[in-house]
């Protein structure tokens, strides 16, 4: 999947918030991301909702995407290929992939990584896509993909991480969903994927 195959690489890679030094705290900046990661809010819900089950772990978890654009929905299966949580030389990192399943306008994956370095503080999230056209309902609709697609992926990325940032200053507080119902996400609030305690 490089770009001297047809593929198109793209992505983000910024500095949501800093933390003492040393592993992340346990509701600190890293730890609000990484629950918002999960529950998928760091996406701007005006250009892309998530509907999953929150009782699946995330590992193997299918999402149906809504994909908005100009008062059209286009609903893109992808199902979560891989999940990293883990801490080696100094950083922190947790990230997920999730691999487009077919009939997505797109074909390809796409990696959202939450790193911190233990010696700075500083908290960052990235992410990077490997991509190309995938299906599309009708010519119209695949031509209007290529003029203003690429627009709305800009903005869409731009916004996730102004969003993370955000959701790392408030408390996670209740669950995403009722208990047996599907989540629809994309919140302002950051919210635990379990049941209350």
């Amino acid at each position: 999947m490089t770009r001297e195959n047809g593929w198109i690489i793209d992505g983000t890679d910024v500095e949501i918030g800093t933390e003492p030094e040393g592993p992340p705290l346990v509701d600190g900046p890293f730890a609000r991301a990484r629950q918002a990661l999960i529950n998928y809010d760091f996406s701007d819900p005006t250009i892309v909702t998530a509907h999953f089950d929150p009782a699946v772990p995330l590992a193997g978890r299918n999402m149906l995407l809504e994909i908005k654009v100009l008062g059209l929905r286009f609903l893109c299966g992808v199902r979560v290929h891989s999940v990293r949580d883990e801490q080696e030389h100094g950083t922190s990192l947790f990230a997920f992939r999730y691999d487009t399943l077919q009939g997505h306008m797109e074909r390809g994956f796409e990696w959202f990584l939450l790193t911190k370095d233990h010696l700075t503080g500083g908290v960052h999230f990235r992410i990077e896509a490997h991509w190309q056209m995938g299906n599309f309902p009708s010519w119209w609709s695949q031509l209007g993909f290529r003029l203003i697609g690429e627009r709305f992926r800009e903005v869409w990325r731009r916004r996730a991480p102004e969003r993370l940032r955000r959701l790392t200053r408030q408390q996670v507080t209740a669950p995403v969903a009722k208990p047996d119902h599907l989540a629809h996400r994309g919140d302002e609030r950051p919210q635990r994927t379990g049941p209350v305690p």
